[in-house]
């Protein structure tokens, strides 16, 4: 017997909270977010939008490309200029992640709302260096839970 869809949709996002907590303590801890944890959601994310759409999930492919490509993209390009490190790989896998679930089209109000509340956090408390992942797994699981259950 298959889960039905909301069946599907309440352990997925479970799962999703369990990863992002995950995550979130792990990148606050070492300023590192673990592959396994990015490679597990972009799978999950994938298998989930496969059995709940019923086919390709295209939208999610497309996501999962432009999320990396993205964020690994002004990565680079920020350390080019000024040598330091400031979005590195595993941001850009996490987002690559959330693209997975979410679709392309997720994408740019999840990194607007996880930048400015990033932002806000670190003007508040005078920080030149914070953790991005927490922001981004927030943003994310946000946005899944509308998307899903509303």
């Amino acid at each position: 017997m298959i889960a039905s869809p909301d069946a599907v949709q309440v352990i997925a996002t479970l799962w999703l909270m369990v990863i992002l907590g995950w995550i979130s303590l792990w990148d606050i801890s070492h300023l590192r977010i673990p592959d396994l944890a990015n490679g597990l959601l972009v799978l999950s994310g994938l298998g989930i939008a496969a059995v709940t759409t019923g086919g390709w999930p295209i939208s999610q492919l497309i996501g999962l490309t432009i999320g990396f490509a993205v964020f690994a993209g002004l990565g680079e390009v920020y350390f080019r200029r000024t040598g330091v490190d400031g979005l590195g790989l595993g941001d850009a896998k996490l987002l690559a992640a959330a693209g997975a679930w979410l679709g392309w089209a997720a994408l740019p109000g999840l990194v607007a709302l996880s930048a400015l509340s990033a932002l806000s956090y670190a003007l508040i408390l005078k920080r030149q260096k914070l953790a991005f992942g927490p922001w981004l797994s927030a943003s994310f699981l946000l946005q899944w839970c509308v998307q899903t259950f509303t």
